[in-house]
């Protein structure tokens, strides 16, 4: 199972409001958001591989990562990145309650 798909089943076992997976924000670019709850320009990036070097912590992967983000908020975006271990210890649900339930997020 990726961390993905783990974030998925904790988000719905949580009762969060269920995310959009996958979707493309930036187009013509491919770039897409892990998870987004459009409706409130919120998006989740989950950051793998970070104890095995992986694509996100290499150089050129790093700063495509950034790259996409920068645009995302550009674009009104409000996004968060999590690791595997935020995943595992409940910190990423901790992150999308206070953002999605308490509405915590900054307003012009």
């Amino acid at each position: 199972m990726t961390l993905n798909d783990k974030l998925a089943l904790l988000i719905e076992a949580d009762g969060l409001p269920p995310p959009e997976r996958e979707w493309r924000f930036a187009k013509p670019r491919r770039w897409r958001w892990d998870f987004c709850w459009r409706e409130k320009m919120v998006a989740l990036e989950v950051q793998g591989g970070g104890h095995v070097y992986g694509r996100h912590h290499r150089a050129a992967g790093y700063e495509r990562d950034c790259e996409k983000a920068n645009e995302g908020v550009l674009l009104g975006w409000r996004v968060l990145r999590v690791t595997g271990s935020m995943v595992d210890d409940g910190r990423a649900l901790a992150l999308l309650h206070r953002i999605l339930k308490e509405e915590l997020w900054w307003r012009p």
